[in-house]
Protein backbone atom coordinates (compact mmCIF):
# COMPACT_ATOMS: atom_id res chain seq x y z
CA UNK A 1 0.00 0.00 0.00
CA UNK A 2 1.21 3.78 -0.84
CA UNK A 3 0.85 6.71 1.98
CA UNK A 4 -2.31 8.47 0.99
CA UNK A 5 -5.04 9.99 2.92
CA UNK A 6 -6.77 6.57 2.71
CA UNK A 7 -4.25 4.58 4.15
CA UNK A 8 -3.17 7.03 6.69
CA UNK A 9 -4.40 5.31 9.95
CA UNK A 10 -2.06 2.29 8.43
CA UNK A 11 0.97 4.28 9.18
CA UNK A 12 3.15 3.04 11.94
CA UNK A 13 4.66 6.98 12.23
CA UNK A 14 3.71 9.86 14.02
CA UNK A 15 0.78 11.51 12.14
CA UNK A 16 -0.83 14.84 11.41
CA UNK A 17 -3.58 15.78 14.78
CA UNK A 18 -5.36 17.30 12.20
CA UNK A 19 -6.99 16.26 8.60
CA UNK A 20 -5.04 17.47 6.15
CA UNK A 21 -8.07 17.90 3.71
CA UNK A 22 -9.44 20.46 5.78
CA UNK A 23 -5.96 22.69 5.49
CA UNK A 24 -6.94 26.03 3.72
CA UNK A 25 -3.98 27.08 1.69
CA UNK A 26 -2.20 30.17 3.14
CA UNK A 27 1.16 30.07 1.70
CA UNK A 28 2.39 29.51 -1.65
CA UNK A 29 5.83 28.32 -1.62
CA UNK A 30 8.43 28.52 -4.26
CA UNK A 31 11.33 25.22 -4.61
CA UNK A 32 9.01 22.56 -2.85
CA UNK A 33 12.85 20.20 -2.38
CA UNK A 34 14.12 18.70 0.69
CA UNK A 35 14.93 21.36 2.60
CA UNK A 36 11.48 23.01 2.38
CA UNK A 37 9.84 19.79 3.35
CA UNK A 38 11.72 18.88 5.81
CA UNK A 39 11.87 22.36 7.35
CA UNK A 40 9.33 25.19 6.51
CA UNK A 41 6.39 22.64 5.82
CA UNK A 42 7.39 20.68 9.11
CA UNK A 43 6.63 23.99 11.38
CA UNK A 44 3.58 24.84 9.18
CA UNK A 45 2.80 21.24 10.06
CA UNK A 46 2.97 22.17 13.90
CA UNK A 47 0.72 25.05 13.14
CA UNK A 48 -1.93 23.56 11.66
CA UNK A 49 -2.49 21.16 15.09
CA UNK A 50 -4.42 24.72 16.33
CA UNK A 51 -4.71 26.91 12.75
CA UNK A 52 -5.85 25.45 9.97
CA UNK A 53 -4.97 28.59 7.96
CA UNK A 54 -1.67 27.49 6.90
CA UNK A 55 -2.00 24.70 4.18
CA UNK A 56 1.03 24.76 1.25
CA UNK A 57 0.52 25.08 -2.31
CA UNK A 58 4.29 24.26 -3.37
CA UNK A 59 5.64 25.56 -7.06
CA UNK A 60 8.46 23.80 -9.00
CA UNK A 61 9.60 26.51 -11.22
CA UNK A 62 11.66 24.15 -13.34
CA UNK A 63 11.62 19.60 -12.44
CA UNK A 64 7.87 17.69 -12.11
CA UNK A 65 9.58 14.53 -10.03
CA UNK A 66 7.90 16.36 -6.42
CA UNK A 67 4.33 16.61 -8.00
CA UNK A 68 4.61 13.39 -9.57
CA UNK A 69 5.90 11.74 -6.13
CA UNK A 70 3.49 13.30 -4.50
CA UNK A 71 -0.05 13.85 -6.09
CA UNK A 72 -0.47 10.16 -6.07
CA UNK A 73 0.08 10.43 -1.96
CA UNK A 74 -2.47 13.28 -1.61
CA UNK A 75 0.63 15.70 -0.73
CA UNK A 76 1.64 13.29 2.52
CA UNK A 77 5.31 12.23 2.87
CA UNK A 78 7.35 11.04 5.80
CA UNK A 79 9.53 12.95 7.51
CA UNK A 80 12.39 10.87 9.30
CA UNK A 81 14.77 12.27 11.81
CA UNK A 82 17.72 10.54 11.72
CA UNK A 83 19.61 11.59 15.25
CA UNK A 84 20.81 9.73 18.69
CA UNK A 85 17.16 9.18 18.57
CA UNK A 86 15.38 8.26 15.38
CA UNK A 87 11.50 8.96 14.57
CA UNK A 88 9.30 8.81 11.27
CA UNK A 89 6.27 11.73 11.04
CA UNK A 90 3.96 12.22 8.21
CA UNK A 91 3.77 15.75 7.20
CA UNK A 92 0.03 16.89 5.80
CA UNK A 93 0.45 20.24 5.10
CA UNK A 94 1.67 20.16 1.70
CA UNK A 95 -1.88 20.33 -0.01
CA UNK A 96 -0.82 20.23 -3.50
CA UNK A 97 2.51 20.73 -6.07
CA UNK A 98 1.98 22.60 -9.23
CA UNK A 99 4.66 23.17 -11.93
CA UNK A 100 5.00 26.53 -13.26
CA UNK A 101 5.86 25.95 -16.67
CA UNK A 102 2.66 23.67 -16.72
CA UNK A 103 0.53 25.12 -14.45
CA UNK A 104 1.03 29.19 -14.77
CA UNK A 105 -2.19 30.49 -13.99
CA UNK A 106 -2.90 28.11 -11.58
CA UNK A 107 -0.04 29.44 -9.62
CA UNK A 108 -0.89 33.27 -9.81
CA UNK A 109 -4.23 31.79 -8.67
CA UNK A 110 -3.41 30.47 -5.92
CA UNK A 111 -0.92 33.93 -5.60
CA UNK A 112 -4.25 36.19 -5.44
CA UNK A 113 -6.53 34.11 -3.26
CA UNK A 114 -7.41 36.43 -0.13
CA UNK A 115 -6.37 33.19 1.68
CA UNK A 116 -2.69 33.35 0.57
CA UNK A 117 -0.73 36.36 2.68
CA UNK A 118 2.74 34.40 2.34
CA UNK A 119 5.03 33.71 -0.06
CA UNK A 120 7.92 31.67 0.98
CA UNK A 121 11.28 30.43 -0.97
CA UNK A 122 14.28 27.84 -1.41
CA UNK A 123 15.34 28.30 -4.46
CA UNK A 124 18.93 28.25 -3.68
CA UNK A 125 20.98 31.39 -4.08
CA UNK A 126 21.24 31.35 -7.81
CA UNK A 127 17.53 31.18 -8.22
CA UNK A 128 17.74 34.72 -7.29
CA UNK A 129 19.30 36.12 -10.38
CA UNK A 130 21.52 38.47 -8.57
CA UNK A 131 24.56 39.84 -9.89
CA UNK A 132 28.07 39.02 -7.78
CA UNK A 133 26.99 42.79 -5.94
CA UNK A 134 23.66 41.37 -5.06
CA UNK A 135 21.85 43.94 -7.25
CA UNK A 136 19.18 42.18 -9.98
CA UNK A 137 21.04 41.12 -13.04
CA UNK A 138 19.19 42.24 -15.70
CA UNK A 139 21.22 40.27 -17.96
CA UNK A 140 19.90 37.04 -16.47
CA UNK A 141 18.35 34.84 -19.62
CA UNK A 142 15.11 34.56 -17.47
CA UNK A 143 14.86 38.04 -16.07
CA UNK A 144 15.36 39.33 -19.85
CA UNK A 145 12.69 36.93 -20.64
CA UNK A 146 10.52 37.73 -17.68
CA UNK A 147 10.62 42.13 -18.47
CA UNK A 148 9.19 41.25 -21.82
CA UNK A 149 6.75 38.59 -21.26
CA UNK A 150 5.94 38.99 -17.41
CA UNK A 151 2.88 37.04 -18.09
CA UNK A 152 4.50 33.83 -18.82
CA UNK A 153 7.80 34.07 -15.90
CA UNK A 154 10.25 31.78 -15.53
CA UNK A 155 12.15 33.50 -12.55
CA UNK A 156 11.08 33.33 -9.08
CA UNK A 157 11.31 36.96 -8.97
CA UNK A 158 8.74 37.30 -12.51
CA UNK A 159 6.49 35.17 -10.57
CA UNK A 160 6.70 37.31 -7.58
CA UNK A 161 6.09 40.37 -9.63
CA UNK A 162 3.79 39.90 -11.60
CA UNK A 163 2.09 37.85 -8.59
CA UNK A 164 1.93 41.40 -6.51
CA UNK A 165 0.66 43.17 -9.79
CA UNK A 166 -2.66 41.13 -10.00
CA UNK A 167 -3.04 41.28 -6.05
CA UNK A 168 -2.84 44.95 -6.55
CA UNK A 169 -5.50 45.33 -9.73
CA UNK A 170 -7.32 42.98 -7.30
CA UNK A 171 -7.52 45.60 -4.36
CA UNK A 172 -5.31 43.19 -2.47
CA UNK A 173 -3.17 43.74 0.26
CA UNK A 174 0.78 42.46 -0.56
CA UNK A 175 1.34 38.73 0.76
CA UNK A 176 4.29 38.63 3.02
CA UNK A 177 7.29 37.80 0.96
CA UNK A 178 9.77 35.00 2.84
CA UNK A 179 13.14 33.98 1.68
CA UNK A 180 14.57 31.01 3.22
CA UNK A 181 17.43 30.75 1.44
CA UNK A 182 21.26 30.84 2.83
CA UNK A 183 21.55 34.70 1.08
CA UNK A 184 22.77 37.73 3.15
CA UNK A 185 20.43 39.92 3.91
CA UNK A 186 18.19 37.70 1.75
CA UNK A 187 14.55 39.83 3.34
CA UNK A 188 16.39 43.38 1.78
CA UNK A 189 17.83 41.61 -1.18
CA UNK A 190 15.13 40.09 -2.53
CA UNK A 191 12.80 43.20 -1.68
CA UNK A 192 14.97 45.29 -3.40
CA UNK A 193 15.31 42.87 -6.80
CA UNK A 194 11.35 42.78 -7.21
CA UNK A 195 11.14 46.24 -6.73
CA UNK A 196 13.97 47.02 -9.66
CA UNK A 197 12.67 44.61 -11.81
CA UNK A 198 8.86 46.02 -11.18
CA UNK A 199 10.56 49.58 -11.64
CA UNK A 200 12.23 48.36 -15.40
CA UNK A 201 8.11 49.18 -16.61
CA UNK A 202 5.77 50.69 -13.91
CA UNK A 203 7.70 53.15 -11.24
CA UNK A 204 4.38 53.74 -9.85
CA UNK A 205 4.50 49.79 -9.09
CA UNK A 206 7.60 49.66 -8.14
CA UNK A 207 6.81 52.39 -5.35
CA UNK A 208 3.94 50.91 -4.46
CA UNK A 209 5.79 47.13 -3.39
CA UNK A 210 8.57 49.16 -1.54
CA UNK A 211 6.28 51.06 0.49
CA UNK A 212 4.09 47.87 1.40
CA UNK A 213 5.84 44.90 0.41
CA UNK A 214 7.17 42.89 4.05
CA UNK A 215 9.89 40.97 3.08
CA UNK A 216 11.89 40.08 6.04
CA UNK A 217 15.28 38.63 6.43
CA UNK A 218 15.91 34.62 8.13
CA UNK A 219 17.96 31.99 8.54
CA UNK A 220 17.25 28.98 8.33
CA UNK A 221 19.03 25.68 9.64
CA UNK A 222 19.11 21.65 9.99
CA UNK A 223 21.44 19.67 7.96
CA UNK A 224 19.00 17.54 5.47
CA UNK A 225 20.82 14.67 2.92
CA UNK A 226 18.74 14.13 0.15
CA UNK A 227 16.72 11.25 -0.89
CA UNK A 228 17.89 7.83 -1.82
CA UNK A 229 16.83 4.71 -2.58
CA UNK A 230 18.11 3.32 0.80
CA UNK A 231 15.84 5.70 3.11
CA UNK A 232 12.76 4.62 0.54
CA UNK A 233 13.36 1.22 1.74
CA UNK A 234 13.89 2.19 5.42
CA UNK A 235 10.72 4.08 5.65
CA UNK A 236 8.58 1.52 4.22
CA UNK A 237 10.25 -1.47 6.08
CA UNK A 238 9.26 0.74 9.44
CA UNK A 239 6.25 2.59 8.34
CA UNK A 240 4.60 -0.14 6.55
CA UNK A 241 3.50 2.15 3.26
CA UNK A 242 5.78 2.96 0.28
CA UNK A 243 6.28 6.83 0.45
CA UNK A 244 7.65 7.52 -3.73
CA UNK A 245 9.67 10.33 -1.59
CA UNK A 246 10.37 10.72 2.08
CA UNK A 247 12.82 13.21 3.25
CA UNK A 248 15.50 12.68 6.05
CA UNK A 249 17.35 15.15 8.85
CA UNK A 250 18.91 15.62 11.93
CA UNK A 251 16.94 16.41 14.96
CA UNK A 252 17.94 20.26 15.17
CA UNK A 253 16.14 22.78 13.47
CA UNK A 254 16.12 26.33 13.78
CA UNK A 255 14.43 29.22 11.18
CA UNK A 256 15.15 33.03 12.43
CA UNK A 257 12.88 35.95 11.22
CA UNK A 258 13.29 39.31 11.28
CA UNK A 259 10.28 41.15 12.85
CA UNK A 260 7.76 42.35 10.64
CA UNK A 261 3.97 43.10 10.15
CA UNK A 262 1.62 40.67 9.07
CA UNK A 263 -2.34 40.90 10.85
CA UNK A 264 -3.59 37.67 11.47
CA UNK A 265 0.13 36.02 10.62
CA UNK A 266 1.00 32.55 12.19
CA UNK A 267 1.77 32.22 15.65
CA UNK A 268 5.51 31.77 14.76
CA UNK A 269 6.63 31.34 18.59
CA UNK A 270 4.68 29.00 19.05
CA UNK A 271 6.16 26.08 17.02
CA UNK A 272 9.83 28.00 18.29
CA UNK A 273 10.49 30.23 15.65
CA UNK A 274 12.76 32.83 16.36
CA UNK A 275 11.54 36.48 15.69
CA UNK A 276 13.90 39.27 16.18
CA UNK A 277 15.51 42.23 15.24
CA UNK A 278 19.00 41.13 14.73
CA UNK A 279 18.67 38.39 11.92
CA UNK A 280 21.70 39.45 10.34
CA UNK A 281 23.84 38.07 13.74
CA UNK A 282 22.16 34.89 13.33
CA UNK A 283 22.48 34.55 9.71
CA UNK A 284 26.08 35.38 9.66
CA UNK A 285 26.80 32.95 12.29
CA UNK A 286 25.25 30.15 10.80
CA UNK A 287 26.67 31.02 7.13
CA UNK A 288 30.29 31.67 8.11
CA UNK A 289 30.14 28.78 11.07
CA UNK A 290 28.17 25.51 9.55
CA UNK A 291 28.01 26.56 5.74
CA UNK A 292 31.54 27.63 5.69
CA UNK A 293 32.95 24.65 7.40
CA UNK A 294 30.60 22.40 5.15
CA UNK A 295 31.93 23.32 2.13
CA UNK A 296 35.31 23.40 3.48
CA UNK A 297 34.37 19.43 3.92
CA UNK A 298 33.12 18.98 1.07
CA UNK A 299 36.04 20.06 -1.20
CA UNK A 300 38.86 19.02 0.83
CA UNK A 301 36.76 15.54 1.70
CA UNK A 302 36.50 15.00 -2.21
CA UNK A 303 39.80 15.49 -2.11
CA UNK A 304 40.64 13.01 0.22
CA UNK A 305 38.30 10.64 -0.73
CA UNK A 306 35.60 11.08 1.60
CA UNK A 307 31.91 10.67 0.65
CA UNK A 308 29.68 11.90 3.53
CA UNK A 309 30.52 14.91 6.12
CA UNK A 310 30.74 12.18 9.18
CA UNK A 311 32.92 9.97 7.04
CA UNK A 312 35.16 13.02 6.78
CA UNK A 313 34.63 14.08 10.27
CA UNK A 314 36.40 10.94 11.35
CA UNK A 315 39.85 12.14 9.61
CA UNK A 316 41.73 13.89 12.40
CA UNK A 317 43.84 16.17 10.55
CA UNK A 318 40.47 17.44 8.59
CA UNK A 319 38.31 17.54 11.83
CA UNK A 320 40.80 19.81 13.18
CA UNK A 321 41.37 22.02 10.50
CA UNK A 322 37.23 22.74 9.99
CA UNK A 323 37.59 23.44 14.28
CA UNK A 324 40.56 25.97 14.13
CA UNK A 325 38.80 27.69 10.96
CA UNK A 326 35.83 27.89 12.71
CA UNK A 327 36.59 29.09 16.21
CA UNK A 328 40.14 30.34 15.90
CA UNK A 329 39.71 32.06 12.26
CA UNK A 330 35.68 33.16 12.26
CA UNK A 331 34.51 33.25 15.72
CA UNK A 332 36.44 37.00 16.21
CA UNK A 333 35.33 38.16 12.98
CA UNK A 334 31.47 37.44 14.50
CA UNK A 335 28.75 39.37 16.91
CA UNK A 336 27.48 36.95 19.10
CA UNK A 337 23.80 37.07 18.83
CA UNK A 338 21.97 38.10 22.13
CA UNK A 339 22.16 34.51 24.20
CA UNK A 340 23.70 32.59 22.37
CA UNK A 341 27.44 31.26 22.70
CA UNK A 342 29.54 31.23 19.90
CA UNK A 343 31.77 28.86 21.06
CA UNK A 344 29.48 26.57 21.96
CA UNK A 345 27.82 26.93 18.90
CA UNK A 346 30.70 26.02 16.81
CA UNK A 347 31.11 22.58 19.44
CA UNK A 348 27.37 21.92 18.67
CA UNK A 349 27.79 22.44 15.27
CA UNK A 350 30.67 19.57 15.26
CA UNK A 351 28.57 17.01 16.56
CA UNK A 352 26.06 17.33 14.30
CA UNK A 353 28.61 17.03 11.62
CA UNK A 354 29.67 13.57 13.47
CA UNK A 355 26.24 12.32 13.56
CA UNK A 356 26.32 8.65 12.17
CA UNK A 357 22.86 8.83 11.36
CA UNK A 358 22.96 11.40 8.30
CA UNK A 359 24.54 10.51 5.32
CA UNK A 360 25.35 13.68 4.05
CA UNK A 361 27.08 13.43 1.22
CA UNK A 362 30.07 15.74 -0.05
CA UNK A 363 29.41 16.07 -3.32
CA UNK A 364 25.93 16.54 -2.40
CA UNK A 365 27.05 20.12 -0.57
CA UNK A 366 29.86 20.88 -3.34
CA UNK A 367 27.04 21.86 -6.12
CA UNK A 368 27.12 25.51 -6.93
CA UNK A 369 30.55 26.13 -5.14
CA UNK A 370 30.53 29.72 -7.34
CA UNK A 371 27.83 30.88 -5.69
CA UNK A 372 28.18 29.97 -2.23
CA UNK A 373 32.11 30.62 -1.48
CA UNK A 374 31.88 34.10 -2.04
CA UNK A 375 29.06 34.11 0.82
CA UNK A 376 30.81 31.28 3.19
CA UNK A 377 34.39 31.50 2.86
CA UNK A 378 35.16 35.03 0.73
CA UNK A 379 33.19 37.00 3.09
CA UNK A 380 35.33 36.03 6.30
CA UNK A 381 38.51 35.68 4.48
CA UNK A 382 38.19 38.85 3.38
CA UNK A 383 37.57 40.55 6.99
CA UNK A 384 40.32 38.65 8.20
CA UNK A 385 42.49 39.78 5.51
CA UNK A 386 41.32 43.57 6.45
CA UNK A 387 42.48 42.78 9.82
CA UNK A 388 45.78 41.37 9.36
CA UNK A 389 44.76 37.67 10.69
CA UNK A 390 46.20 34.72 9.48
CA UNK A 391 43.82 33.80 6.16
CA UNK A 392 45.99 30.28 5.56
CA UNK A 393 43.05 27.99 6.69
CA UNK A 394 40.54 29.80 5.05
CA UNK A 395 42.53 29.82 1.99
CA UNK A 396 42.30 26.20 2.36
CA UNK A 397 38.64 25.10 0.61
CA UNK A 398 39.08 27.69 -1.75
CA UNK A 399 42.36 25.67 -3.10
CA UNK A 400 40.54 22.57 -2.47
CA UNK A 401 37.64 23.91 -4.93
CA UNK A 402 40.06 24.51 -7.83
CA UNK A 403 41.52 20.71 -7.30
CA UNK A 404 37.60 19.76 -7.28
CA UNK A 405 36.68 21.81 -10.53
CA UNK A 406 39.98 20.87 -11.98
CA UNK A 407 39.22 17.23 -11.08
CA UNK A 408 35.75 17.33 -13.04
CA UNK A 409 37.61 18.70 -16.34
CA UNK A 410 39.69 15.86 -16.72
CA UNK A 411 37.49 13.81 -15.90
CA UNK A 412 34.28 14.56 -18.09
CA UNK A 413 31.96 14.31 -14.94
CA UNK A 414 29.00 16.69 -14.81
CA UNK A 415 29.98 20.07 -12.40
CA UNK A 416 26.20 21.11 -11.24
CA UNK A 417 27.48 24.77 -11.21
CA UNK A 418 25.26 27.81 -12.61
CA UNK A 419 29.24 29.25 -13.98
CA UNK A 420 29.93 25.06 -14.77
CA UNK A 421 31.08 25.81 -18.26
CA UNK A 422 33.27 28.98 -17.72
CA UNK A 423 34.78 26.71 -14.90
CA UNK A 424 35.41 23.61 -16.65
CA UNK A 425 37.05 25.40 -20.17
CA UNK A 426 39.34 27.09 -16.85
CA UNK A 427 39.65 23.44 -15.50
CA UNK A 428 40.62 22.28 -18.70
CA UNK A 429 43.47 24.74 -19.34
CA UNK A 430 45.29 23.95 -15.71
CA UNK A 431 48.80 22.85 -15.25
CA UNK A 432 48.94 21.01 -12.61
CA UNK A 433 51.14 23.50 -10.72
CA UNK A 434 50.61 26.96 -8.75
CA UNK A 435 50.18 28.96 -12.12
CA UNK A 436 46.76 27.26 -12.19
CA UNK A 437 46.20 29.69 -8.97
CA UNK A 438 45.84 33.00 -11.36
CA UNK A 439 43.68 31.43 -14.24
CA UNK A 440 40.32 31.05 -11.39
CA UNK A 441 41.22 33.88 -9.88
CA UNK A 442 40.85 35.64 -13.16
CA UNK A 443 37.16 35.00 -12.68
CA UNK A 444 35.85 38.01 -11.70
CA UNK A 445 32.34 36.18 -11.61
CA UNK A 446 33.92 35.01 -8.42
CA UNK A 447 36.71 36.77 -7.05
CA UNK A 448 36.46 40.52 -7.30
CA UNK A 449 39.04 42.65 -8.46
CA UNK A 450 40.86 44.07 -5.31
CA UNK A 451 41.04 40.64 -3.42
CA UNK A 452 42.21 38.92 -6.92
CA UNK A 453 45.26 41.00 -6.56
CA UNK A 454 45.79 41.25 -2.57
CA UNK A 455 49.55 39.42 -2.48
CA UNK A 456 48.78 38.27 0.61
CA UNK A 457 45.73 36.64 -0.54
CA UNK A 458 47.53 35.21 -3.41
CA UNK A 459 50.28 34.18 -1.67
CA UNK A 460 48.04 32.15 0.85
CA UNK A 461 45.95 30.78 -1.76
CA UNK A 462 49.35 29.87 -3.76
CA UNK A 463 50.62 27.68 -0.69
CA UNK A 464 47.36 25.85 0.20
CA UNK A 465 46.90 24.94 -3.89
CA UNK A 466 50.81 23.28 -3.50
CA UNK A 467 50.03 21.62 -0.58
CA UNK A 468 46.91 20.06 -2.00
CA UNK A 469 49.00 19.61 -5.28
CA UNK A 470 52.15 17.49 -2.90
CA UNK A 471 50.66 15.08 -0.28
CA UNK A 472 47.13 14.39 0.82
CA UNK A 473 47.74 15.78 4.05
CA UNK A 474 47.70 19.89 4.75
CA UNK A 475 48.90 21.88 7.10
CA UNK A 476 46.12 23.16 10.28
Amino acid sequence: MRLSLSELSAAKALKPAYDPASLATGVVHFGPGAFHRAHQAAYFDALAQNDPRWGICGVSLHSTGVRDALAPQDGLYTLAILDEEISYRVIGAMREVLVGPEDIEAVFERMTRPSVSLVTSTVTEKGYCLAPDFSLDLQHPDIVHDLAHPQTPKSFIGYVTEGLRRRRAQGLKPFVLIPCDNLPKNGERLKAAVTVFAGQSDNEFARWIWDQLQCPCTMVDSITPATDDELRTRVQAVVGLEDAWPIQREAFTQWVIEKHVHDGGPDWQSVGVTLTDNVPAYERAKLRLLNGPHSTLAYMGLHRGYESVSEAMKDAELADIVRGLMIEDVVPLLEAPEGLDLIAYCEDILKRFRNPAIVHKLSQIAWDGSQKLPIRILSSLTEALDRGQDIRRLSLPLAAWMRFIRSKALTGDALTDPLATDLIAVGKTCQDNVSDVSRFLAMRSVFPQDLATDTTFITAIEAAYTQLLTREGVFA
